[in-house]
Order: C-alpha cells, then sequence, then structure tokens
C-alpha cells in the first residue's frame, strides 16, 4: 500500500501473491500528521481483523541509531519490530484510532 499524493488515501497495490491488500487485510485509515503538507506521512490505522484482537498500525519516521539504542536498553526489539517517530500533531489521531481498538476489542 502506498499513500496518495495528497496523503489521506491508501491505495493498494498488487502483493506477490497476486491478492490486492484489500484482500489480505481491512485497515481503517484515521488520519495523517496534519502539518505534513503531502506524500512520505506519518499516518494511523487500526486493523480490526488481526489474529489476536485490534491493532494499531502506524507509519513514521525510523528513529536513528542513538535512539534505538535508548530504547532497546528498556525493551530489546524483536527482529521483525522497530522504533519510530511520530510528532505530538498525531496525537488526536492516535486517540480516536485507540478508541475505534477498544470498542472492535469489546465487541469480540
Amino acid at each position: 500500500m502506498t499513500p496518495d499524493p495528497a496523503c489521506g488515501t491508501v491505495i493498494a497495490q498488487q502483493s506477490a501473491t497476486g491478492l490486492s491488500s484489500e484482500a489480505i487485510m481491512a485497515l481503517l485509515f484515521f488520519g495523517t500528521d496534519p502539518n505534513s503538507g503531502g506524500g512520505n506521512c506519518p499516518a494511523v490505522w487500526v486493523d480490526t481483523q488481526a489474529a489476536e484482537g485490534p491493532e494499531l498500525v502506524l507509519q513514521g519516521k525510523l528513529a536513528d541509531a542513538a535512539t534505538r539504542a535508548v530504547c532497546g536498553h528498556d525493551s530489546p526489539p524483536a527482529d521483525d519490530e522497530g522504533v519510530i517517530r511520530l510528532s505530538v500533531r498525531m496525537v488526536e489521531q492516535i486517540r480516536k484510532a485507540c478508541d475505534a481498538a477498544e470498542a472492535a476489542r469489546a465487541q469480540l
């Protein structure tokens, strides 16, 4: 999936399996950084169909090595984990996504 130039709509691309990303998962889009000004925006989604219950999906800048080292000291990341940075401008979208994830969990 890639953000469109307006940075608000997710466009599905065909995967190596031939299935569109919509066929693989359903993501609820909650928004992007309001000051990003287009493409490559920090963003937040909720995956309501994750195997272990609803999950937040976040897009942001990869943290620098020093930040990753400090975070790794407190909580070493697994091989499939990473550390990202998001502006506090994303708080409103993240709150809405958290509320939706909790509501979806309550419906399970």
